[in-house]
């Protein structure tokens, strides 16, 4: 009888652990998807963008300087009185992949913020998630439309297509003197059917002749047919809306069929592996981006000595730069709404004026759009980047 009403006890009070288990943790639950983990002690941030495959070259330097801002943040007491955590994982430059990694950020990683991606294609599959979860996206790289129109959670912080090309028409025309263009676009590309189109575009009234209009594909390795077209018109200069791969054998068969002019692209063509592809025949092209190390201001010579000390003498490029700036505004808009909820913060980042970046003096408009000065026309010299002009911005 005594081991029965010992069993009885034994069995009430595994009914009753269980039912605990169960029913009494409730105070322990975790954060529901998407919401913000900035009550503890950090502040995370999220890193979206590519560290393998063909656009690493853009994702691995935003990262870096992301990283490096996080790190000067956190040794001046952080932001709030929290450190500012990077969150990174690896979208492979894939957009299926581009939106699993947005929303592991967010619902698994509880970031209040996302950095990325450096291009306009993910940013366009990663903008209506973030968008929905209200955690603030803010693209250091995106610059083709169709970004900030998925809603008031989404930024970003580089200088446009719709800023830049124009400018650079300007320079070309007036101060170069070319006035036949011939345009290559890479059509299963976002980011270079937009930046061809803001192309066309810009040049109407500008005195510039477009001559041909070619298309080719992301992954392409021939170009002969198109240069062989191209050749016959005889432009002063090839515009190439898409990356530095392709951009790299499309001079090379250039040179081949003794085309001799020369490339100009955004920043999709800023890379050194268009130089390790593309040798003597890339040479002279030029690629227009949002920052330069040469001719710095004072806040950018800061940033470029700090990042040769902490890189050994390597100088920081573009996207290093944005990615730096965007944790940084990112950190500056907290500090003025005095609060790490992006439903909060978001209002101070839309508010940013005239900001002093690495990448230049930065506002952002009523848009969420920034309007971003100087451009650096960049070009390929002695096997390397150099700048080739700095062409006033209107800042309004």
């Amino acid at each position: 009888m005594k081991f029965r009403k010992i069993a009885s006890l034994l069995t009430v009070a595994a009914v009753a652990s269980a039912f605990a288990v169960g029913f009494g943790c409730k105070k322990k639950e975790e954060a529901p998807a998407g919401a913000p983990a900035a009550a503890g002690d950090t502040i995370k941030i999220g890193f979206l963008g590519a560290l393998t495959g063909d656009v690493a070259m853009f994702g691995k330097p935003t990262l870096d300087g992301m990283k490096m801002a996080a790190e000067e943040l956190n040794a001046a007491g952080g932001v709030l009185g929290k450190k500012i955590e990077i969150v990174e994982a690896d979208n492979r430059g894939d957009k299926q992949e581009g939106a699993s990694v947005t929303q592991k950020l967010i619902s698994r990683d509880g970031v209040v913020a996302i950095v990325g991606d450096p291009t306009t294609g993910i940013t366009k599959v990663a903008a209506p998630i973030a968008q929905k979860a209200q955690v603030v996206l803010l693209s250091a790289g995106a610059t083709g439309p169709g970004v900030v129109e998925n809603g008031d959670f989404i930024f970003r912080n580089t200088l446009l297509d719709s800023v830049a090309i124009p400018a650079c028409i300007d320079f070309f025309a007036k101060d170069l003197g070319y006035k036949k263009v011939a345009i290559i676009t890479s059509d299963n590309n976002d980011y270079s059917v937009g930046l061809s189109q803001t192309f066309r575009d810009a040049a109407k009234g500008k005195g510039v002749e477009i001559v041909a209009d070619e298309k080719v594909k992301d992954g392409d390795k021939d170009f002969s047919a198109q240069i062989t077209n191209i050749k016959g018109k005889k432009p002063d200069v090839i515009f190439f809306s898409g990356y530095y791969t392709e951009g790299a054998l499309i001079m090379k068969e250039a040179r081949k069929q003794g085309l001799k002019a020369k490339m100009f692209g955004g920043d999709g063509l800023f890379s050194p592996k268009l130089i390790e592809l593309g040798g003597d025949a890339v040479e002279g092209t030029m690629s227009a981006l949002g920052f330069s190390p040469e001719q710095a201001s004072p806040v950018t010579a800061k940033f470029v000595e700090a990042y040769k000390k902490k890189f050994n003498g390597v100088e920081p490029g573009l996207f290093d730069a944005q990615g730096y700036d965007g944790v940084m505004m990112l950190a500056d808009a907290m500090k003025r709404a005095n609060s790490a909820d992006p439903k909060v913060f978001k209002t101070a980042l839309g508010q940013t004026k005239n900001y002093e970046g690495v990448s230049g003096t930065i506002t952002i408009r009523e848009n969420r759009e920034p309007i971003k000065s100087p451009l650096a026309l960049l070009e390929v010299k002695g096997g390397k980047f150099a700048l080739k002009a700095k062409v006033p911005v209107k800042m309004d």
